[in-house]
């Protein structure tokens, strides 16, 4: 994860990892039974991450820690507080600023509120010019590590079920668009055996109106002063980066804004810990769906260091996450794309 095979100096670097979960509980298995998850483990391996970036002969301008940071299974033993106060240490011994991602699992263990006051709230001062939207309590952010390049961070989970009071009215309309695709008793089961109707279950959400709009509007200004847009989620969007029940509700709506949009080049997410990739060749945009940490076994590993040019992005992975070489233009001048 040091070297990087491109031998030009990039405009900047940055790490990357998804979905650490760490919890001090014995391993386990996800929802339906078929992957274990090493909860314990996984602080070790974010260790290795952090120790890989600080190592790196061109250190990272910053970390992005694409959500679901503790596991759910915290609340149930009373320890959300300690165990991201355990995480966030090992994350302040890194050699770069961390923006964080919200995931389901951030929502498991605190509410909203309890959030945008947090350590986990990484958004600029509102008077940085990075702000989200002006109206609600929207987590979405944006910033330059490059005057031409922007990062453009989004809340996936402002239209959703979780991390809103039940007798909220955000809490009831999420629930009326979870209710009016999915019959089931547990939400968390999903309405179909198979296609993209699977998105809609309890532990997905969406982008509101007013998110997307402002999105939209940060967008068209990086059109207007052609900068390139790296956005990130937790919930991809795209159905070909990832399997269908981890995609976004309204994933269909942020797809055309993005295809209505020059600048944007790829487009970052977790939650599906298997991964992913996926190359829209008709808007040119990169999805690239990272492998989780959860589970991952101690023995490997999963993480990123992000090498970014005026033309293409190199993922050096380490373990689980493969080399990758994302080009911006399309058509490439040739056919390879996986290095």
């Amino acid at each position: 994860m040091e070297s990087c095979p491109i031998e030009d100096a990039p405009l900047f670097t940055f790490g990357v990892i998804a979905d650490i979960q760490y919890a001090d509980i014995d391993d386990g298995f996800n929802y339906t039974r078929t992957k274990r998850r090493y909860y314990r483990s996984s602080l070790q391996l974010l260790m290795n991450a952090r120790e890989s970036w600080s190592r790196s002969a061109v250190k990272p301008s910053f970390i992005l820690q694409l959500g679901d940071i503790i596991d759910g299974f915290n609340k149930q033993h009373d320890s959300s507080d300690q165990a991201l106060d355990t995480v966030m240490r090992e994350l302040s011994t890194c050699p770069a600023q961390v923006h964080h991602v919200w995931g389901n699992h951030e929502f498991y263990n605190f509410s909203r509120d309890t959030l945008m006051k947090s350590k986990l709230n990484s958004s600029p001062p509102c008077d940085s010019g990075g702000g989200g939207p002006d109206t609600g309590d929207i987590y979405a952010y944006h910033f330059n590590p490059t005057p031409k390049f922007k990062i453009v961070v989004l809340d996936a989970y402002d239209v959703s079920v979780l991390g809103r009071t039940v007798s909220s009215v955000q809490y009831n309309n999420a629930l009326n668009i979870l209710k009016e695709h999915n019959s089931n008793e547990d939400l968390n089961h999903p309405p179909a055996e198979e296609g993209i109707k699977r998105k809609f279950v309890k532990f997905n959400g969406g982008f509101s109106r007013d998110q997307l709009n402002w999105l939209d509007g940060v967008l068209s200004l990086s059109d207007k002063n052609e900068e390139r847009v790296l956005i990130v989620s937790h919930l991809p969007v795209h159905p070909l980066s990832t399997e269908p029940i981890c995609l976004a509700w309204n994933s269909e709506d942020v797809l055309a804004l993005i295809g209505a949009h020059g600048c944007v080049v790829c487009f970052m997410a977790g939650h599906d810990h298997n991964g992913g990739y996926h190359h829209d060749r008709d808007s040119g945009v990169h999805h690239l769906t990272l492998e989780g940490v959860i589970e991952t076994p101690p023995d490997g590993d999963a993480s990123g260091t992000v090498w970014v040019y005026e033309d293409r992005m190199f993922l050096k992975g380490s373990g689980r996450t493969a080399d990758r070489l994302l080009l911006f233009t399309w058509p490439p001048p040739d056919e390879t794309q996986i290095m």
